[in-house]
Formats: C-alpha cells, structure tokens, sequence
C-alpha cells in the first residue's frame, strides 16, 4: 500500500533539490504518491497567499511532508510560513542531527549528535508589539509553559533511548532568565529522574557554543528552547560542513514536515548547481518515521558515500559536480548497496 505524502517544492533552489530527493527516495524502493502544493512566494502568484487553504488541507489529511526551503521576507512582508506550519500542526519538536561527513575536509572528524529543539514557544511565540508612537521602542514576549517545556524533555530522553543514545543536555540560561529558562531547567530535572539509563547534564547556552567549537564530541542529545536551538543548530551545522549537508524534521502528535533547513539560494536557482544532500536526507528521516529504516539507512549510506567518492560534488562542497550527476551518484550507490 502505498504512502501518500504532502510535497512542498519550495522557492529559489527548493524545485531543484527536492525532485533530486523524490528521485533518491524512489530509488530506495519505496512506495510514496506525492501531492504538491504551493508554499511561500511561489504560491502567491496563483493564490494571493504564502501558504493556501488546499496546502494546509493537504497537509491534514496526509499528516506527512517533504518540503523545500521557503523565503521569508526579512523586517516586512508575509510572515514566516514556517512558523506558521509549526503552529498549525503543532508541530512542536525539531530534530536537527550533525554528524561528520568522510571525504569532507574539517575541523573535527568525528561530530555525531542532534539538537532537539522546541518549536512552538518561547520567543517565536509570535507575541510583540510597539510601546511608542514613534516605533521607537519595541517588545516581545517570551512563552514558556510547564506543558511545553515537559513534551520537549520527554521527546528527547524518548528520542534517545529508541536510537542508542547515551546522554541527554539540557541547555538554558536560567542564571539570568529565572521564571523562563529557569522553568525549563526544573521541568527538564524532574524528567530526567525518571530515565536513569540516560545520563543528564544542563548546560549554559554561552558556554554550550563554546564547548561546541572546543569539543563536540562531548555531546550526543542537545534539548533546548526555541531560540537557542535554533541558534545551535545552525552552529552544529557548521561543524560538519554546513546547512547544506544537514536534515531537519518538524514532528508533532498529529503530522510530521521534514526538510532542507538551509535557505533557498536564489543566486544559483534554476543553474542546476544546488547540493540536494540536506533535503534528501530528511528524505531519509521521513523514512524512518514510517517504519522503514532499512530503506532509510541505505539512503543515507547512498548519500554519505556519494559524498566520499567526490567525484560528482556540487560546487558548494569544492566539485564541479551538478544537481543531476550527484543524484545520478546516489541512484547508482542504491543500486550498488
């Protein structure tokens, strides 16, 4: 039986990368029947909106989705569709795993960890208004809640027994933001008493970016609030080559989005030069989400090692490689698995 997916192609690169995934996944032998839709700019031409009715209906009714990046004006203009399909779906923990590529020159050769990120609140609560006539001054309001802060925790600690994981880091700023971050560490405290075959620890935000450079081997599970994970992931991207190499998923009780995380490159879009790693690895997440990890490892390894071999590279990872004869490297590594 076949699976029926929502297909969000995404702006700028988004078309590029994400038809090189689809074809990836198929290659993997799964069986999914993609709907698109329209998101972001390219959706307004057609329906006067970023993000239409028949996508989010899509969206419900599938509770499944692979999208491509999508632009967000900055200062003005439509507010983050992103956001927005965070906060329709509830979609409230972002899995966000970094991990060391072979073939790729760095830093450090042997970074394997994930952020967990809440996604819902905090100061993306979406909560912020003027406090003068002048727009002189502004103000935003940061929402923690006990319920918020105790489903993030449980997911990560559940999130790390089920893939072998060992620790668990909390990470806050509760020496300065008390009541907020302050009820994130406690909340954080309590659940972890219950998972003793997962070491704990909690971590000041500052000093986990400077651990993070220094040694990251040192982590394993990073859970965090909204603003700092999506800081740190972004930090942990870079450890290990960039936001075109890493995956993201947006998972909730009722519907699961997973992605590219990185932007949509509007000066090479339509060049046929865009790195579809990161999104075909959330390719390969959402595979594991539907129970089929056998496929989901095999695509991962067909990516790792198209990377490896370094003929096909992009030109973002140092090769004159293309979006198709990349894809055409990872089909062929499927084949030979």
């Amino acid at each position: 039986m076949k699976t029926v997916a929502t297909l969000l192609r995404g702006d700028g690169i988004g078309p590029e990368v994400v038809d090189a995934a689809v074809r990836a996944i198929a290659a993997t032998g799964a069986e999914i029947e993609w709907e698109p839709r329209d998101a972001g700019t390219a959706a307004i031409p057609r329906h006067g909106a970023p993000l239409p009715e028949e996508t989010l209906e899509s969206i419900r009714r599938t509770r499944l989705c692979l999208k491509g990046p999508l632009a967000t004006p900055i200062g003005g203009g439509y507010a983050s569709v992103n956001v927005a399909l965070r906060r329709e779906f509830d979609l409230y923990a972002n899995v966000r795993p970094a991990r060391t590529f072979a073939g790729l020159p760095g830093r450090y050769d042997r970074v394997d960890l994930v952020v967990v990120r809440e996604n819902t609140q905090g100061e993306y609560s979406g909560i912020e208004h003027y406090i003068d006539p002048t727009r002189s001054a502004a103000e935003a309001i940061s929402i923690i809640t006990r319920y918020g802060c105790d489903r993030i925790v449980r997911f990560a600690f559940e999130y790390a027994r089920a893939n072998g994981r060992q620790r668990v880091t909390l990470v806050h700023k509760a020496n300065i933001l008390k009541m907020t971050s302050g009820l994130f560490l406690q909340v954080g405290r309590e659940i972890a008493a219950g998972y003793p075959d997962i070491a704990f620890s909690d971590l000041i935000v500052d000093n986990t970016a400077m651990q993070l450079v220094r040694d990251p081997t040192r982590f394993d599970v990073i859970v965090t609030t909204n603003l700092f994970g999506d800081i740190l992931s972004d930090l942990t991207a870079g450890l290990v080559g960039g936001l075109g190499l890493v995956p993201g998923a947006n998972i909730g009780e009722g519907a699961a989005i997973f992605e590219a995380v990185h932007g949509t490159a509007p000066d090479i879009a339509g060049k046929g030069l865009a790195n579809p790693t990161a999104v075909m690895l959330a390719g390969a997440m959402m595979l594991d989400r539907l129970g089929q990890r056998e496929r989901a490892l095999r695509l991962e390894r067909a990516v790792r090692r198209a990377i490896e071999v370094g003929r096909d590279l992009t030109p973002d990872l140092g090769g004159r490689g293309t979006t198709a004869s990349f894809t055409d490297r990872v089909v062929a590594e499927l084949g030979a698995a």
